[in-house]
């Protein structure tokens, strides 16, 4: 049987929120933000290990108490300078380190994505676990989808029609994952959709909903705060 395994890239600083701090310890319901991913994933019967890719010069990690998740969580100080490099060091340093069949899945979450649910994680595991390359949540585009010029003032409107916006987690087997990355180090990749495409293959798109959202703004962070609060008042 497979395993299943989530890794967590939290090597970036996040920049956009204009904090000193990296984002994924921003305060979120007196949590820092990654611990929400860390507890859904954690709390996931299906998943064996969650994997947490830090940066070497992390300072922030070791200031919380992750004791309660000790028996699943790994924490790998080898972030790399983009995020692909840090899955891929994650995926590298977790072969070593634990028992991975090139079979077992992988699902890579953003850290900044707190608001990731059981039945996000269950559908996901549920339409992919047969699937023979894997895929990603998505939600399909609603907006009217406007193109720029260089003055910021409307070039062309797309079309909408079979366009998704991609989430996380994002689900492959250990050795195709591998391989994708390491054959698009020199490509500006933004999601791991994206490298296993480059190398031919067509992933599965799993339809999710708007709350699996990335904070990514300031004003952000306040809607993860209502839609948590609303979750544990359930």
């Amino acid at each position: 049987m497979s395993k299943f395994l989530a890794l967590i890239p939290a090597a970036g600083s996040g920049s956009r929120m204009g904090n000193d701090i990296p984002k994924q310890y921003l305060s979120l319901s007196g949590k820092p933000m990654i611990y929400h991913a860390i507890h859904t994933l954690c709390k996931n019967p299906s998943i064996a290990h969650v994997l947490v890719v830090l940066s070497p010069h992390d300072t922030e990690w070791n200031k919380f108490d992750w004791s309660k998740f000790s028996d699943k969580l790994n924490v790998f100080r080898c972030g790399g300078a983009t995020r692909a490099d840090s899955v891929l060091n994650g995926l590298i340093a977790a072969q070593h380190e634990l028992q991975i069949d090139p079979e077992d899945w992988i699902l890579v979450h953003d850290a900044a994505r707190p608001c990731l649910s059981r039945w996000h994680l269950d559908k996901l595991i549920d339409e992919l676990a047969n699937d023979a390359v894997g895929g990603l949540l998505a939600v399909p585009v609603a907006d009217t989808l406007k193109r720029s010029n260089k003055e910021t003032r409307v070039a062309c409107t797309e079309p909408r029609e079979n366009l998704w916006q991609a989430q996380t987690p994002q689900m492959f087997r250990h050795a195709l994952l591998t391989q994708a990355l390491q054959n698009t180090i020199e490509t500006p990749i933004t999601d791991d959709a994206s490298a296993v495409e480059a190398i031919g293959f067509h992933p599965k798109l799993v339809a999710s909903d708007s709350y699996n959202f990335k904070v990514t703004y300031p004003n952000d962070l306040a809607l993860a705060e209502l839609i948590l609060q609303q979750r544990n008042n359930q």
